[in-house]
């Protein structure tokens, strides 16, 4: 009924070693993460456990043949690659070629803001200490989702929901709320097209590696609806989707309302609170469309023949939203829900009036203003080069380097959080979700955590012949409220584990 919801975030990073165009980027991604590993991790680092994953497992009652899967597909082999559980309750990794950053779970629009940012505080000094390592090379990020050569990489949402809600509501009325989502929360390109060799400017990074409605695969025939059914919490009660449609985003406003305006969809859809059929007359074509008109002009034809913006579709959401928090919360509705609910709102009308009015709070708009701008003092055409360049450069997480973070030290980009609480959430897990329990162990009991993973905490204690599994199935179980003087008062991890056990 509100924005609170168990959620997380994953996001792979762009990445280069300076002065090498043909460097690894699997080695250089291990670097990273060894890196920040080796100077934060205190004695044992424990390993990610992949006893409970179940990436071929599809929502629609099947399990993909392993034998037909791409081989990206299978995360729960362990292929050795650096891998790392942080005292936060998140998951640092190289998933392929890339440095991978997942947050801890968390309950709140704000939250996800929180994490995810200290995810970006995370890969900034992870990349520096790779850099300083004897015979290193200095090695950069980009918080993007795509060189502009063909490839594309993920930035991934997760959205605990419950099982009970048929697979078939959730793809009829997330496919149309994701298709026009982007307005809000497009990360801005130049370039059209997966290899980017046409030329101009777009609202999405991800949109044109879009191929089919719904699917299992995150690589290949990428679908706006993934089926992925691996909840990562108790099977029956709860399943995860996992959302993979969505663009790296640095504004904190627009991962607040990706997050939020989404969850409260979600809601909805548990509800069957939407009454109003939205169909998209082809779904993935749409969504390239709307991304390739910065202008928002672009109409969107429905299967009852209605055409709307993306804009316009995305208020028939808002409208539906404003109708149920108040029909089911009223008065009592919290105030996160109720700030997602006005800034979704003053966004999507200054979107309709005139989207630069947006530039302070949306990625894409506030690129593309910056796009503008050289392009008015250069006298630019959109196929120069230079264009790409700064593209690029807006997604460098260095402060020195990132035009992002220029914006921001200018005043011409707002923020949600300050400076303290981002380098705080660096170490400290959130307290309400079992992340609190997993980041707790691994800072006061790093020696005898063997392995940990979303669901369990599996230790080495003294005198056992075998690895002790404590499962955190519950998302909401190992909060601070429960086990936090419990952890407090334990000297040792066989103590906790005998007050968890007895």
């Amino acid at each position: 009924m509100s924005v609170r919801r168990v959620m997380g975030t994953e996001v792979e990073y762009g990445i280069s070693v300076q002065g090498q165009p043909l460097a690894n980027p699997m080695v250089a991604s291990s670097q990273v993460v060894n890196a920040y590993a080796s100077a934060t991790v205190r004695a044992r680092r424990a390993r990610w456990d992949f006893e409970e994953e179940s990436p071929l497992r599809d929502a629609r009652g099947f399990d993909m043949s392993r034998q037909v899967a791409d081989p990206s597909q299978l995360t729960d082999e362990d292929l050795g690659l650096a891998n790392v559980i942080l005292t936060n309750g998140a998951r640092l990794y190289v998933d392929h070629a890339h440095p991978e950053y997942s947050t801890p779970e968390v309950t709140s629009p704000l939250a996800i803001v929180l994490w995810d940012k200290a995810g970006e505080q995370v890969m900034l000094d992870a990349s520096r200490r790779a850099s300083q390592l004897p015979g290193g090379t200095p090695i950069n990020l980009y918080k993007n989702n795509t060189d502009n050569k063909g490839a594309s990489y993920g930035a991934h949402e997760n959205y605990l929901m419950r099982r009970r809600t048929p697979f078939g509501d959730i793809v009829k009325h997330l496919t149309p709320f994701f298709v026009s989502r982007q307005v809000v929360c497009g990360a801005g390109r130049v370039g059209i097209g997966q290899d980017g060799r046409h030329d101009g400017f777009q609202i999405s990074q991800r949109a044109d590696y879009f191929e089919v409605e719904v699917g299992l695969e995150t690589t290949l025939k990428r679908p706006l609806i993934n089926t992925r059914d691996e909840p990562h919490a108790d099977p029956e009660k709860y399943r995860r989707l996992h959302v993979i449609l969505g663009d790296a985003n640095l504004a904190e406003v627009s991962t607040y309302l990706k997050v939020g305006t989404t969850a409260l969809v979600l809601s909805m859809i548990e509800d069957g609170f939407i009454d109003r059929d939205l169909t998209v007359d082809g779904s993935v074509a749409a969504l390239r469309a709307v991304s390739h008109d910065p202008t928002l002009k672009q109409l969107i034809t429905l299967t009852d023949g209605r055409q709307l913006t993306a804009v316009q579709l995305q208020l028939e959401y808002l409208d539906l939203a404003r109708k149920y928090v108040e029909d089911r919360l009223g008065s009592d509705a919290d105030p996160q829900t109720l700030d997602v609910l006005a800034r979704w709102e003053s966004v999507l009308d200054r979107l309709e009036r005139d989207p630069m009015l947006c530039s302070r709070e949306l990625d894409w708009v506030a690129k593309l203003a910056l796009l503008e701008h050289y392009r008015s003092r250069d006298g630019l055409d959109w196929s120069d080069a230079k264009l790409q360049l700064i593209d690029v450069q807006y997604s460098d997480i260095r402060p020195e380097k990132g035009l992002y973070h220029r914006l921001v030290s200018l005043g011409r980009i707002e923020r949600m959080l300050d400076d303290a609480a981002v380098e705080a959430a660096m170490h400290d897990p959130p307290e309400d979700t079992r992340a609190y329990f997993r980041g707790r162990c691994l800072e006061k009991y790093a020696d005898h955590v063997a392995a940990a993973s979303w669901d369990s905490v599996i230790f080495d204690l003294p005198g056992r012949e075998s690895l002790q599994r404590i499962p955190t199935v519950d998302p909401l179980r190992g909060s601070k409220a429960s086990v936090g003087a419990l952890i407090d008062r334990c000297d040792t991890a066989e103590a906790l584990f005998t007050a968890l056990t007895r």
